[in-house]
């Protein structure tokens, strides 16, 4: 395994300098605070409410903002009414300093698994807002989920002692990866992927060990990444990205729209789980950046 190596340290110097000063502006954990236990709790409770179709037995704050694939919505609408199911699988990641409980999870809808990122957003342990990306699957199509039966590999791994990275660190080599789409090239773009990293993509496996690096990678000068959450215990950074145009390979006047995970330790990411749909590319997120990030 690789050292997490001075070079690659200096090179991103000027980001990580920007990362550390957001670092010493966020505002100390309060009595109040949700921890790990409790945001796991309220992703449960959340997952129970919709299989209820009744938002009401959820810690709410007195307002509440609630958007679908990046549009307002009123909760109790929509995946509320429809999901009749839980498929089972669930991935958090707990962000217990930006108070951020997020989860890539499944659920189904009659025949079709609907691939849910939730993001809920607390003050004072109570919901003040609730960002979800949805993308349904049908069984007819063209790709199928085959590695959302158990969890991802390494993505839940304790960390290796002496191997842990800081907030800032962790969001510096989870950029690498959009900088690599970027320019159309992880190993130009400095990705730093483990020898065994392996990519999940909707459930299917798409790139792994060193076809990390050789995959066909589009160009995507556009792309429009934000930091979603940090699970500094567990060494996981979720990031949103629109991957902004790229002709007409996700639909005319679309563009590819994810939450993406990368779990990291010893400056290599070792996984990668994302769930995306195909959006209008005027998609945006519409949701703070807790963690601010340097300018591409």
């Amino acid at each position: 395994m690789q050292a997490y190596s001075l070079t690659f340290t200096l090179k991103r110097l000027a980001a990580t300098s920007l990362l550390s000063l957001a670092g010493l502006m966020a505002l100390p954990a309060s009595a109040a605070d949700c921890d790990r236990a409790c945001m796991a709790d309220l992703l449960g409770q959340y997952t129970e409410a919709l299989l209820a179709h009744d938002a009401s037995s959820l810690p709410l704050a007195e307002e509440v903002k609630f958007t679908v694939d990046g549009r307002a919505a009123a909760l109790g609408e929509g995946l509320w009414q429809s999901v009749t199911g839980n498929h089972g699988f669930r991935q958090d990641y707990l962000d217990t300093r930006q108070q951020v409980a997020a989860s890539h999870m499944v659920l189904m809808e009659g025949e079709n698994h609907v691939l849910l990122s939730v993001l809920l957003h607390l003050e004072d342990s109570l919901i003040t807002g609730i960002e979800t990306l949805e993308q349904r699957l049908t069984p007819q199509s063209r790709f199928q989920p085959t590695e959302l039966g158990a969890p991802i590999r390494y993505m839940n791994d304790p960390i290796p002692r002496r191997q842990r990275h800081s907030r800032e660190e962790l969001i510096e080599i989870a950029l690498t990866y959009p900088a690599g789409l970027r320019i159309g090239n992880f190993t130009d773009g400095g990705t730093p992927f483990a020898p065994e990293c392996y990519r999940v993509e909707n459930g299917l496996i798409m790139a792994e060990g060193p076809g990390m690096y050789e995959q066909n990678v589009i160009l995507h000068p556009g792309i429009i990444r934000s930091v979603a959450a940090v699970d500094e215990e567990n060494g996981t950074v979720l990031l949103w990205m629109n991957f902004g145009h790229t002709g007409d390979s996700y639909g005319v006047g679309n563009a590819l729209v994810t939450y993406e995970a990368f779990k990291i330790w010893g400056g290599e990411i070792h996984s990668v789980l994302a769930f995306f749909t195909g959006l209008p590319i005027s998609t945006a997120r519409f949701w703070p950046a807790y963690d601010r990030i340097p300018m591409l």
